[in-house]
């Protein structure tokens, strides 16, 4: 009988894929390769989100720095995506295993079925035994559809191939109460069981030129990650056979552990929390705060306190506590108009309201179009 495999999901950021002569570290990637040999052995696929190809492209185009225009951003973009799927190609060949490239956008997975197509690709060539090397398409995107930050696409490919295991090798060995670098009294967190208001604070913004992302992108995504049920770590990318030693089930830097009592969340609600990001918020009251995460139940308007963005019926929206915490995501039942117009009214009053009739026994967000993060 065939042993069941796990997945392990790996984020690299640019300041780890790139030195500080803003090279590509080739040593860094075939020795990635020699420990995903050693992980396939060990019943583990792997999955690649690679940054780094604005970084690796840059200094090729001549740029001293990384530029600031968009179109020499892409510029960048398509340059370095060559060099380094290039040299992915070459170092995991060595090491025997195949490399794939899948480039994703926001337009690619707020539409639902491109996000199940997506879906199926990385699902068959894991199961072909390919090691698929994902990142964000930067030659084509702009703002608008950008996810921006590989932290959170790690995440949505985590999701989509069901991982086990997402890891983020970083420049920072874990997760502090503090910025390490500013706080000398900061103390290193080892473990992560809930991800609250005073975890998120404790994170500090990118202090490197190369990568776009900060602790604070990691701890969101690992957030998403225990809602969906999956394990993640934040560890440097210069502790050695990190990916092999959390495979065999060692301790190496900070672990978030999902909720032992966590439900299964439904494929669909996945997609809402990050198939497109949030075109608006509504911040709601404590009633509906406690309706919302403790009962299960839908947003009514009258639990809105605030509205904030332009969005249309359909759109996915941020649910913050009064405090402005992100407590859930969900799928608008009307506009930003007229959820402004709705907020804080009684069912009877919306009734009563010739200009909120679509509105008239209807939730803001119907709790099957919401997923509540843990």
């Amino acid at each position: 009988m065939s042993v069941q495999r796990k997945t392990m999901v790996v984020k690299i950021g640019s300041s780890t894929l790139v030195g500080e002569d803003r090279q590509i570290r080739r040593d860094f990637i075939a020795d990635l390769a020699r420990q995903a040999a050693e992980l396939r052995n060990l019943g583990w696929n792997l999955v690649v989100v690679s940054s780094g190809a604005i970084a690796c492209g840059a200094p090729k185009l001549g740029f001293a720095k990384k530029p600031a225009d968009m179109p020499s951003l892409q510029a960048c973009a398509s340059v370095g995506q060559c060099i380094l799927s290039a040299v992915y190609d070459e170092e995991f060949r060595a090491a025997s295993l195949l490399t794939s490239l899948v480039l994703l956008t926001r337009h690619d997975t707020a539409c639902r079925s491109s996000y199940l197509h997506a879906r199926d690709a990385l699902t068959r060539l894991v199961e072909l035994g390919v090691v698929p090397v994902v990142n964000e398409n930067d030659t084509t995107t702009v703002d608008e559809i950008k996810f921006g930050d590989n932290d959170t696409l790690a995440a949505l490919v985590s999701c989509l191939v069901s991982a086990d295991l997402c890891v983020t090798l970083s420049d920072i060995d874990g997760l502090y109460t503090a910025n390490p670098s500013l706080d000398p009294t900061a103390q290193f967190i080892p473990r992560v069981t809930k991800i609250d208001a005073a975890i998120i604070g404790s994170a500090g913004d990118s202090t490197t030129s190369v990568g776009t992302g900060g602790m604070i992108t990691k701890i969101r995504a690992s957030r998403i990650l225990m809602t969906a049920g999956i394990a993640s770590v934040i560890c440097s990318g210069a502790e050695e056979n990190a990916l092999v030693r959390l495979a065999s089930g060692e301790s190496v830097g900070t672990l978030f552990v999902p909720p032992a009592d966590r439900l299964e969340i439904a494929p669909r609600k996945l997609w809402i929390a990050l198939g497109d990001s949030a075109h608006g918020s509504v911040t709601v009251d404590d009633g509906a705060a406690a309706a919302v995460v403790q009962r299960g139940s839908s947003l009514l308007p009258v639990g809105i306190t605030a509205v904030e963005g332009s969005f249309s019926t359909g759109d996915v929206l941020d649910i913050r506590d009064r405090d402005g915490f992100v407590i859930a995501r969900g799928r608008a039942e009307a506009g930003s108009d007229e959820l402004e117009l709705a907020r804080g009214r009684r069912q009877d009053e919306i009734a009563g309201n010739h200009l909120l009739a679509a509105l008239s026994g209807k939730p803001a967000i119907h709790r099957d179009q919401m997923i509540v993060f843990a």
